[in-house]
């Protein structure tokens, strides 16, 4: 019954799917401009935009720099940009057919690129990738995490805790977790050491820094860091400003939100300096009951450049302070109550809520700090060395209630020293630092890069007691466990792009990885492991045409296991196995002047996968198990299409299936085989869409949908332990206002999320002694802003 519920909520997505192949969009031009776009040592940019803005035209230039473009003949204002570059504008006569070379000039920024020049990929390198714009961003930038601003990438499902988007959020990119997904800022790992997971929220509203963002699926670069087993999300931030200038920007909602930013730099000071920065604080009271956060972050940068050089030095980080709402609710809670949360609650004898504490609550600092050194020698050779260092240290306060034999809560006057009510802190207190450096030989034909990485994690995991409600010998601040975690990351790579013929180009990556661990570990014997892994990648790209692209790519990757999978593991020779994974990516790239188009198939095939087993444990991390064999096929497609200058659509599309092979697990300590399975937390489905109107000049109107088939919490598919499927609906509004004076622009912004108040559920888990939790989500809910900028 519930494949047809899903199947029927699917068939809503049929209209946005049937544009990707049947619209045909008629032009009436019979002129050309054929183009090549180059730099100033003639070598061919690939992916420029050029842009005829009279017209509401564009396209891209493809592996050799070449574009083409039909418009009426006449005179027109053309517009070339490419990262990194200066922009130019020129106007150009069109007769029958035009035939020109335009010639870009490096500008400062280009040595802002080196910075994640051994992480990013060209526009037709053979790795699955999708890129977005710091203008992107901006349209939905009221305060909401990184998380949930990349919802509608293919492939993605995001999750909130709290149930709006701020605080506690994650995203999974082909049913992989936080932990899988390789993020790095600047080039520099951002993934927590020991867990692997990304906490974004520690980088409250970090998306008003970010120049850009390219999401990898599957395996992609992952230079640095732990190894993607289901993407790479690399963010490069702000670039440098050639003119001085601010922001203020502000923007209320709904759960009280409320976000203040201020941004300034001061422009090129004597043509050499620059200095910007930002400083933001964002609360709200979030959907559930008391899932409150209290975020504040800064951001700090100094900018030296001269003709050849680049030092760039970073501060910034950010303090939060959030009421837990890691537990869930029930089944049938959700349904009666679903904005209850149980963190904090007390309870009599009765089993009725007597009081909640009012400090059960997450407090977590986070500062780091970059020093990135980019030198470019010559018109071939550049190198980029970076000095990093992360400094974390914070707790989560929690109410432990004493609890008798027969599972009910005990009366204060029966409890005794043994068995008391108290309140504990347990805390994560880390130093991260290393270095991170990349030598770039590039010329017409071969683009290489070797590099490295040396990182080192000093963690320390220990809980104090801080009332007890009879003290006995316990003393204020008595440490109770006191567990060390260290951590060596090593790597080694060396990677080649080489234009084999004019239309096919070779890509070849390979990585050795040594990883060392050392901990102690919740009811484990001692870690103390080491980790060699050899990551080899390649891959071909093959540009037919202007408008065609195909690529072919294998990849190999290696992981080692997590903090959390070591926990309540009795032996070391039970201690989980690192993982592998071969990934297979075949695409195609289309495009023309009016439609982008892109599609892949891909196949993932894994050994002794670290999936998840929709458990979690007291702080709300899941927990994961070695599978065997497993396995994720896929097709993933998405386009952008501009049916005139007023409308433009973009839907994705994602179908997989996702399974473990063989699946073997001990039930009431009997070795059970339940065959294949689907993997936990793995939809077959996932599809986003954006209808976007431009209705008069500076307004944009924009609908955007996303569809998640249901998924299992467990491996085991049972029909109990799973979410249902869910189809929503946000509506975002832009307008730029253009004063005369003092602002350079006023910009208002909307946004209307789930504006039909879909009750849907997007996370969950199951306890073995209490059954399932659901994690629902937010109903109509909605966000305005206004940013000024001078």
């Amino acid at each position: 019954m519930k494949k047809n519920t899903s199947f029927k909520k699917a068939k809503l997505l049929v209209p946005f799917l049937f544009l990707l192949f049947s619209s045909i969009i008629v032009q009436a031009q019979n002129s050309k401009l054929n183009g090549k776009v180059v730099d100033e040592n003639q070598t061919p940019l690939s992916g420029a935009t050029v842009l005829i803005k009279s017209l509401n035209k564009g396209t891209t230039t493809n592996t050799n720099g070449n574009f083409r473009i039909s418009v009426p003949k006449g005179s027109y204002n053309l517009e070339i940009s490419y990262l990194g570059y200066a922009t130019i504008t020129q106007e150009i006569q069109i007769s029958e057919t035009t035939t020109s070379t335009f010639v870009l000039t490096a500008s400062a920024a280009v040595l802002d690129e080196v910075l994640v020049s051994a992480v990013r990929v060209g526009a037709n390198a053979p790795v699955t990738h999708s890129n977005i714009s710091k203008k992107e961003l901006a349209k939905r930038n009221l305060g909401q995490d990184i998380p949930s601003l990349l919802n509608y990438l293919p492939s993605v499902v995001t999750t909130s805790d709290a149930g709006a988007g701020i605080g506690y959020s994650s995203l999974r990119v082909r049913g992989s977790d936080a932990s899988r997904i390789n993020v790095t800022i600047n080039g520099i790992p951002y993934n927590d050491a020991e867990s692997q997971g990304t906490f974004w929220v520690n980088l409250g509203d970090f998306t008003s820094s970010v120049e850009n963002i390219q999401l990898q699926r599957g395996v992609g670069t992952s230079t640095n860091g732990a190894g993607a087993f289901g993407a790479s999300l690399n963010l490069l931030t702000d670039g440098i400003s050639q003119k001085q200038g601010g922001q203020i920007s502000s923007s209320i909602g709904s759960f009280n939100t409320l976000k203040n930013t201020v941004k300034f730099n001061t422009g090129l000071l004597n043509n050499h300096l620059e200095l910007s920065g930002r400083f933001s604080k964002i609360r709200s009271d979030g959907y559930l009951d008391r899932a409150s956060s209290d975020l504040e972050s800064y951001f700090l940068q100094a900018n030296y450049i001269d003709d050849n050089t680049l030092i760039k030095a970073l501060l910034f980080g950010g303090e939060e302070i959030t009421y837990q709402a890691w537990y869930g609710v029930d089944a049938a809670t959700a349904a009666s109550d679903r904005t209850f949360n149980a963190a904090g609650a007390i309870y009599d004898n009765s089993w009725n809520i007597r009081a909640f504490y009012d400090n059960q609550v997450d407090n977590y600092k986070q500062d780091h700090a970059q020093l990135h050194w980019n030198q470019k020698y010559n018109n071939t050779i550049s190198s980029n060395v970076a000095l990093h260092y992360t400094r974390g240290r914070g707790f989560y306060e929690e109410y432990n209630q004493a609890w008798g034999d027969d599972g009910n809560p005990i009366n204060v006057a029966d409890q005794v020293a043994e068995n008391a009510d108290n309140i504990v802190r347990r805390y994560a207190n880390s130093h991260f630092y290393g270095i991170t450096y990349s030598l770039n030989y590039k010329n017409e034909v071969v683009d290489f890069i070797l590099g490295g990485a040396a990182n080192k994690h000093e963690g320390r995991h220990f809980g104090e007691t801080i009332w007890n409600r009879f003290a006995g010998t316990t003393e204020i601040r008595d440490i109770y466990y006191d567990r060390p975690g260290n951590k060596t990351d090593v790597n080694i790579f060396a990677k080649v792009s080489y234009k084999i013929t004019d239309k096919l180009d070779g890509f070849v990556d390979l990585q050795q990885r040594r990883v060392s661990y050392k901990a102690e570990v919740k009811n484990a014997p001692l870690v103390d492991e080491i980790y060699n892994f050899f990551n080899p990648k390649v891959g071909l790209s093959y540009t037919a045409n202007e408008a065609n692209n195909f690529y072919i790519s294998y990849a190999k990757a290696h992981k080692e296991a997590g903090r959390g999978d070591f926990k309540e593991i009795a032996n070391t020779a039970d201690f989980p196995r690192p993982e592998e994974l071969n990934d297979f990516e075949l695409g195609w790239r289309y495009k023309s002047e009016n439609m982008k188009l892109n599609s892949n198939i891909y196949y993932m095939k894994y050994v002794d996968q670290l999936v998840l087993t929709g458990q979690v444990d007291n702080n709300g991390a899941f927990s994961k198990t070695n599978s065997g064999k497993s396995y994720r096929l896929g097709i993933e497609i998405d386009a952008d299409i501009k049916f005139n200058e007023y409308i433009s659509i973009r839907p994705n599309a994602t179908f997989s299936n996702n399974k473990n092979l063989d699946f073997n697990r001990d039930i009431n300590n009997v070795p059970t085989n339940f065959g294949n399975t689907d993997i936990s937390f793995s939809p077959e489905i996932v599809a986003a869409n954006t209808i976007s109107v431009k209705p008069v000049a500076n307004l944009e109107l924009a609908l955007l949908s996303k569809y998640v088939s249901e998924q299992f919490l467990t491996n085991l598919e049972e029909s109990d332990k799973k979410l249902a499927d869910y189809f929503t609906n946000d509506l975002n509004v832009n307008y730029v206002f253009i004063p005369k004076s003092v602002f350079t622009s006023i910009t208002f912004n909307a946004l209307v999320n789930n504006i039909f108040s879909e009750k849907y559920i997007s996370n969950g888990y199951y306890d073995p002694d209490w059954g399932t939790y659901f994690y629902p989500q937010a109903t109509r809910n909605f966000l305005v802003g206004v940013t000024f900028n001078f």
